[in-house]
């Protein structure tokens, strides 16, 4: 009874009015009736992109150096879209890639790279990124162009927080043992006789000093036998050289006593032919 009431009252104000009311209220006895006109605006479109990692870009510390961490952007639909990394604190952060396009079933990895800071642990980070996508029309060619003529309806958007994390105590450890480590690492590697050392993260201080002990001992007696060569070599040189003066004293020699009987040779023949002439003369004289 009171729905027919109030549709009544509804019809005879439009046939009075000739035109439709969009608030309309009407008081019964005890009910209140309410028309109220709604949008029919549509909902934004959900990320295409799949983020990695999806909230949050975690900074490792110490913040004295640039910290890097990477983004991974996937496009697992069939079509190409396009990205670009916002920042809300844009002299803070270097990004590379900032922009781009994703082929379908492609992945992108964004660096981005943290400028060093004073770090407060007390102080919340109000740093945020928002990744922008939108669907790559057949023939992109200007990117600006296309970013300044989209639709707000056509754009999708995923934002990350920023978070800052120091190194844990067990983290700075491995650092420290991961740095000593090293120089007994390079020295193995110097000199393959030590190669056999077992060397690992954990060494105390015993046998750390223990290792390069040894590798001082093994310089040295490399460095004896790189002296021992040498002497080696050098006495194979004063060895070579005493047979030669003697070969070369031996050869002037016999080349002198050559000379001296090549010498003596026509005295000789000259004293024989004396001797004949004189027998002939004698003989034919007599």
């Amino acid at each position: 009874m009171l729905a027919l009431t109030a549709q009544s009252a509804f019809d005879s104000v439009v046939a009075a009015t000739g035109s439709r009311i969009f608030h309309l209220s009407v008081t019964l006895p005890d009910t209140e009736i309410k028309c109220i006109p709604f949008s029919l605006k549509m909902s934004k479109l959900d990320q295409i992109l799949v983020l990695d990692p999806p909230v949050d870009l975690k900074f490792k510390g110490p913040f004295t150096d640039v910290v890097t961490t990477n983004l991974k952007l996937k496009n697992p639909s069939d079509r190409r879209v396009c990205f670009k990394v916002k920042t809300t604190a844009p002299r803070r952060y270097c990004v590379r890639p900032n922009s781009g396009v994703i082929d379908p079933g492609a992945t992108v990895i964004i660096s981005v790279m943290l400028q060093p800071f004073d770090y407060d642990p007390n102080e919340k980070s109000k740093h945020k990124f928002m990744v922008q996508t939108i669907f790559a029309p057949p023939n992109v060619s200007d990117m600006d162009s296309l970013w300044k003529d989209a639709k707000p309806d056509d754009l999708m958007d995923s934002k990350l927080r920023c978070v800052f994390e120091l190194p844990s105590e067990n983290d700075k450890m491995n650092d420290v043992e991961a740095t000593k480590a090293a120089p007994v690492m390079n020295s193995a590697k110097a000199d393959p006789s030590s190669a056999s050392v077992p060397v690992t993260a954990s060494l105390d201080e015993s046998e750390m000093k223990k290792v390069l002990e040894k590798c001082k001992r093994l310089q040295a007696e490399m460095n004896k036998l790189a002296e021992e060569n040498r002497q080696l070599k050098d006495e194979g040189i004063r060895m070579r050289k005493v047979p030669r003066s003697d070969h070369m004293t031996s050869n002037s020699t016999s080349l002198l006593g050559r000379e001296s009987s090549t010498a003596s040779l026509p005295s000789l023949l000259v004293v024989i032919a004396a001797i004949f002439i004189g027998f002939f003369l004698g003989k034919f004289i007599l």
